[in-house]
């Protein structure tokens, strides 16, 4: 008897279970959104990009779909970033967008109950757009919707001690903004977002061509230059890649060959102002805690982590040692995931509710 209610139990927690859709982390961003699936690590690394038809108002392509259409589609189809500068510019594109990626995330099966999700957001982003992020979530599917700063879920996912007493210090180099964040007992002791990050680079490469070559060239080929080519020291083995656009003198079609020299040039102001970004947290945080810094050292997280010579010129400009962390691209999303595994110890590491607004408001 007791062996038969056993296996009935087990059968029906079983049933159960199957129903409850897996956990979910998120990293929102501006340029690329990740997704985490506990259980099954990282599944979804797409580009965070909706294609609409202005005519219909349908949703044509999600993620890397949408993004091999950007500037190739017709003038009614418009290939559209949703986020803007890491927070939500159009809610509900980013709602299509996240129902996609959740979905997909899932794969096929019904679910009885929605997953419950955490999110990445920047540092220091508003209340509404706090709830932002959580509407659009739950709209897209979830049960339960929890947010995490940036800098705090790169920490994690990198492994640094966030829960002791000493201070660990973490840069996020986005597509939209740069996270600047020092850690100590689960909290941001002291923190800066800047707009200088991927897109603003992306923008510096174009002005530059445009006013050194007279050539207009797009986003993706200023991005695909600045992955080739971008250094902020100069190397022993020169860099060069050949881009591509419009002659603005003659309107032709014309190429020309861009150098590590001409990218660094383009880039200089907005890595400056980056490196002032940095020392300005540093100054004003506690000295206990700017001593942790300086013996356990800067981690460089994020796809700016990965342009050449940016940790050296950080350590040299700093006088800190600075670390690239293990797969900067992913740290944030992986973060997610552990916080995930483990609600209850990283509790005070998530935007509370006080953060949030009140229903009446």
């Amino acid at each position: 008897m007791f062996n038969r209610v056993r296996t009935w139990l087990k059968n029906l927690f079983g049933h159960v279970s199957g129903l409850v859709s897996d956990d979910i982390g998120i990293d929102l961003g501006t340029a690329n959104t990740l997704v985490y699936v506990n259980g099954r690590g990282i599944v979804i690394n797409e580009p965070s990009m909706v294609a609409l038809n202005q005519k219909t108002g349908q949703v044509v392509a999600v993620g890397a779909d949408a993004k091999k259409m950007l500037g190739r589609t017709p003038a009614h189809v418009v290939a559209v970033q949703p986020l803007v500068d890491g927070v939500i510019s159009d809610f509900e594109v980013t709602e299509e967008m996240l129902g996609y990626l959740i979905r997909k995330a899932q794969g096929d099966k019904t679910r009885l109950l929605g997953p419950r999700v955490v999110v990445g957001v920047p540092s220091g982003i508003t209340s509404v757009e706090v709830r932002a992020v959580q509407d659009a979530a739950r709209n897209a599917g979830a049960r339960e919707v929890f947010i995490v700063e940036e800098p705090m879920a790169a920490a994690i996912g990198i492994r640094l001690p966030v829960r002791e007493p000493s201070g660990s210090m973490v840069i996020d180099i986005g597509g939209g903004t740069t996270d600047i964040g020092i850690i100590s007992l689960g909290g941001l002791v002291n923190a800066k977002n800047v707009r200088i990050a991927g897109d603003k680079l992306n923008d510096d490469i174009i002005n530059y061509i445009r006013s050194e070559f007279k050539i207009l060239i797009g986003s993706k080929s200023a991005e695909d230059l600045k992955i080739a080519t971008s250094s902020v020291l100069e190397g022993e083995i020169p860099l060069e890649a050949t881009v591509r656009g419009r002659d603005l003198v003659t309107g032709l079609p014309r190429e020309v060959v861009i150098t590590d020299s001409d990218i660094r040039e383009a880039i200089a102001g907005s890595i400056d102002q980056l490196i002032d970004a940095v020392k300005e947290v540093l100054e004003t945080a506690p000295p206990e805690v700017v001593s942790d810094v300086m013996r356990r050292g800067i981690y460089l997280a994020g796809g700016g982590a990965l342009i050449r010579g940016l940790a050296e010129l950080l350590a040299e400009h700093l006088g800190v040692p600075v670390h690239v962390a293990d797969d900067p691209l992913t740290a944030v999303v992986r973060g997610t995931g552990m916080i995930l595994e483990d609600l209850s110890s990283y509790e005070e590491a998530l935007i509370t509710q006080s953060h949030e607004l009140s229903p009446t408001e």
